[in-house]
């Protein structure tokens, strides 16, 4: 297949994302309007905001790339702004064929102007509710506590979190700087008190520290672990998720940028999938890593050497791993094998080596 079509069909294919983050993801021009009407010191140019949210292709580390963050976050810190970003992201993921999309955000990080965390949470519930009824993408919210934030407040924002669970928040997450943070024990109330309330575990792992932080992820039990692509340097590792059926919600080009692989053709996306671990693909931040998930597909085939049936099973894969309700994902799981069903070029659906 030609680069144009596979862009094409990249773009048609119906997608699930369940790796993002809100503050990552602001559309440049609503944050040099925020930082107008805010009050906020930011670039006053399209292309000054550009350089400051967008990523380098590579950055130094991991805790390099989480500058970029820094602006965002000082421009959310209302509920207008919460709901406005929240919406305009939906309607980008809308618009580039992602029917179910998990969006995870630091309610923690938004509190400076004197936002309560519930305040906060609700925003974006409220936001996320509107605009999938507007795009007919069904969406799904993680809240993610801070590794450098105090554990007793980490249980606070957990508990919190929990009363939102019928408002579409269904999962928590653990993410920021890894090397000065490694241990994620240090949170293990919060995360006891996030599952007794009903919502479902992933944390960030192997942005630092490669397939040992993985493995020390392991210890809370996740369904799900944010990055991880070091795993790929141990095969007792590797065993472990596929038996125990952990998903890797893996984000190649991000994963470049924070110097974790040195490019896309060395990431280990392809050899984890063929090994049988279970992953996932999504872009992380659209605006840091200035990419929609159909580039990154395209770039999974073209640059990784995915085929195109791996590349589908993948993608269904992550319905089989959405923090989701089972009535929520069933009619989507058919609308994806009816679309697949006119596409000969994807074969059957790839359910990696046999065991």
């Amino acid at each position: 297949m030609g680069p144009a079509a596979l862009r094409r069909l990249a773009q048609a294919m119906p997608k699930a994302e369940l790796h993002l983050h809100l503050d990552g993801s602001l559309r440049v021009e609503t944050a040099l309007s925020l930082a107008r009407s805010r009050g906020v010191d930011a670039p006053a140019t399209y292309g000054g905001m550009f350089r400051a949210l967008v990523a380098p292709a590579r950055t130094a580390s991991q805790a390099d790339l989480l500058t970029r963050f820094d602006l965002p976050i000082a421009l959310l810190q209302d509920v207008e702004a919460l709901e406005r970003v929240t919406s305009e992201l939906i309607e980008s993921k809308a618009a580039d064929n992602v029917k179910y999309l998990e969006v995870r955000w630091g309610p923690a990080l938004h509190v400076r102007r004197g936002l309560s965390l519930g305040e906060g949470i609700a925003a974006v519930c409220r936001a996320a509710q509107d605009a999938a009824a507007r795009t007919g993408t069904v969406v799904r919210l993680i809240c993610t506590a801070i590794r450098s934030h105090d554990p007793a407040a980490v249980v606070k924002l957990a508990e919190t979190a929990t009363r939102f669970r019928d408002q579409g928040l269904t999962g928590w997450d653990l993410a920021g700087p890894e090397a000065a943070v490694p241990d994620p024990l240090a949170f293990e109330r919060a995360f006891a008190a996030a599952r007794d309330g009903g919502l479902r575990i992933t944390l960030h792992a192997g942005e630092w520290g490669g397939a040992a932080q993985v493995r020390r992820a392991l210890a809370l039990d996740p369904e799900r672990i944010a990055h991880g692509p070091g795993a790929a340097d141990d095969a007792g590792l590797m065993a472990e998720l596929k038996e125990r059926g952990v998903t890797l919600d893996l984000c190649p080009t991000s994963n470049v940028q924070a110097g974790i692989v040195p490019s896309l053709a060395a990431h280990p996306l392809a050899r984890l999938h063929r090994a049988g671990v279970p992953v996932s693909l999504s872009t992380d931040d659209t605006t840091v890593s200035d990419i929609l998930l159909s580039e990154e597909y395209v770039r999974a085939v073209e640059q990784n050497g995915l085929s195109l049936p791996e590349l589908w099973a993948i993608d269904r894969h992550a319905l089989d791993a959405a923090f989701a309700e089972p009535n929520l994902i069933r009619p989507l799981r058919q609308s994806f094998e009816r679309w697949a069903a006119a596409v000969p070029e994807l074969g059957e659906p790839d359910q990696g080596p046999p065991a």
